[in-house]
């Protein structure tokens, strides 16, 4: 075998990979914009004030807002001192969904933010250092509507209000609600259950300062995220489509470069490496998750997501590098350690800060990281330093892609002379790898934009009215890409089963055995999958 496919397959083949490729990547778009609804849905529910009379007879230690066995409800904490309740009595009872709704495990996970509708009142004002809000707790879930509640999860919280009155503190502005920011408050990896019900106390100690300084509250406000079900089958069904895919061009690209007789060089294991990372995150074991209640799903995706952009940055790293001719040593991993070794320590480090949260979802779902000011601090920090090392890394990419260009149009002056044919062949190459390098700084590009979009999406509550929407076409078109260019890359890299001369790849050049035999030991003596990497290499090692 000589040289890879991209410089032996004549250009009219190459031109119709290109369209068909291109095709694919259009539909890839068109699918998310056409056929699938928004990637998530946000439902808001407002609490039902229930009265906790279990000590006069209800048994049940589970409050319904609605429905044949709901609540004993009061309308507000007015009617609440009339009747002389208690605080610690009042159970705010959320049900998810809605009335005559079902929740189903195609929704893939549940995110639900809480806000307190807070009334300035000059007897009951919200501490002005910030007062820290004592949440108890508890979630349960059934399948049925005449069944018993079993619980998921008990726990007691402590949030932060954060609280703005933009009035004057006046007499006559009392009754007027704060501003209150949104506070994390759940977070499910699967909705496997048809019915969800949420029961929040404010339990108070006045000796131990538990919700003292909290202002007059009013209502609870939950708002309940989750992916769409149509979204998810849109989603399954690329990665079930894209699966065999790009694992059967994985295969036939290995076997080509096994039946060599040389061993394969640095380049070819990485494009190897970057198919397994693809094939690893298209596998769709989300299909299992529709039939088993798998939690840590949303943590096991992180981890998938985050190994593949791990390989991916490293590979265009290396793609690079290899083909650079001011590098003295080349086909050795370890030499790249000062460009790879900061990508591996970023992506662990995300593997860290989801772990901190997510990880710990696991056994407590209301825990949040956000929960606290150190938390929160540090939460925002990592979002804007993951966005700023991107578009550093895009920079760097971007710079090592003009060293890579400015160093073979000089070794293409410095070729010696040669035939007219010979000339064209040479130069025809370093266009097809120069397109192919662009399209990689585009991939890269649209990349780094999805990893800024998704930090910043994921806690786009945070940054209260400046949100970011995402489309689906966004999600399935840049999914799509990947696969296109891993697919592309295997590919066109793999192993040419035709010879440079041969008259079907360069017949229209009138190249002869004579002179191809020439071109070889002049310049391509050094193993390598391309001529242009050989060209390259050669120059390093002179």
């Amino acid at each position: 075998m000589a040289g890879a496919i991209i410089e032996n397959m004549s250009t009219k083949k190459l031109v119709i990979v290109g369209v068909i490729l291109l095709l694919f990547q259009v539909l890839s778009f068109l699918v998310g914009g056409l056929f699938a609804p928004s990637p998530t849905t946000a439902i808001h529910y407002v609490a039902t004030k229930c009265v906790d009379v279990r000590k006069h007879n209800q048994q049940s230690k589970w409050f319904m807002p609605w429905g044949p066995h709901q609540c004993e409800k009061i309308r507000d904490f007015s009617e609440a001192m009339a009747m002389r309740i208690q605080a610690n009595d009042i159970v705010f009872a959320v049900h998810i969904p809605l009335p005559n709704k079902e929740m189903s495990p195609w929704f893939q996970f549940m995110l639900v933010i809480l806000q307190f509708d807070i009334a300035f009142n000059l007897n009951n004002q919200i501490a002005e250092d910030g007062a820290m809000v004592t949440i108890d707790v508890g979630l349960a879930y059934r399948d049925d509507i005449l069944s018993e509640w079993t619980e998921i999860a008990h726990s007691r919280e402590l949030r932060k209000l954060s609280c703005n009155f933009t009035a004057p503190k006046k007499p006559e502005n009392e009754g007027r609600h704060y501003d209150c920011d949104l506070m994390p408050f759940l977070e499910l990896g699967s909705v496997a259950h048809k019915y969800y019900l949420v029961n929040i106390r404010l339990p108070v100690n006045e000796r131990k300062r538990v919700n003292v300084g909290i202002g007059e509250i009013k209502d609870i406000q939950l708002v309940g995220i989750h992916q769409n079900g149509g979204f998810t089958k849109v989603w399954f069904a690329m990665k079930t489509f894209l699966t065999p895919s790009i694992l059967i061009i994985m295969v036939w690209y290995w076997r080509r470069i096994t039946l060599m007789t040389r061993p394969p060089v640095l380049l070819e294991k990485m494009i190897f490496a970057l198919g397994i990372s693809m094939t690893f995150i298209n596998i769709p074991v989300e299909w299992f998750s529709v039939g088993f209640n798998w939690t840590w799903m949303l943590l096991f995706g992180d981890i998938r997501q985050g190994i593949f952009y791990t390989m991916l940055l490293s590979f265009w790293i290396i793609f690079c590098g290899e083909h650079m001719m001011d590098q003295a040593e080349r086909n050795r991993f370890a030499v790249y350690w000062k460009q790879v070794g900061p990508i591996v320590f970023g992506s662990f480090c995300l593997f860290i800060f989801d772990m901190c949260e997510r990880g710990v979802q696991l056994k407590n779902p209301f825990y949040s990281i956000w929960a606290s000011d150190v938390g929160t601090e540090l939460a925002m920090a990592f979002i804007i330093v993951a966005g700023i090392c991107a578009c550093l890394y895009f920079l760097f990419l971007c710079f090592m892609v003009f060293q890579v260009f400015r160093n073979i149009s000089g070794k293409r002056s410095s070729l010696p002379a040669m035939s007219r044919a010979r000339r064209l062949h040479y130069e025809g190459l370093i266009f097809r790898f120069k397109f192919l390098m662009l399209v990689t700084l585009a991939c890269a590009a649209m990349t780094v934009i999805f990893f800024i979009i998704s930090q910043v999406n994921e806690g786009h509550w945070h940054w209260d009215e400046h949100t970011v929407q995402v489309n689906s076409a966004f999600f399935t078109g840049i999914y799509g890409m990947w696969n296109l260019y891993v697919f592309a890359i295997m590919f066109l890299y793999a192993p040419s089963h035709k010879r440079y001369g041969d008259e079907q790849s360069n017949g229209d050049l009138g190249v002869n055995s004579g002179e191809d035999m020439q071109l070889t030991t002049t310049v391509t003596h050094a193993d390598g999958p391309t001529e242009i990497y050989k060209m390259a290499r050669k120059e390093a090692q002179e």
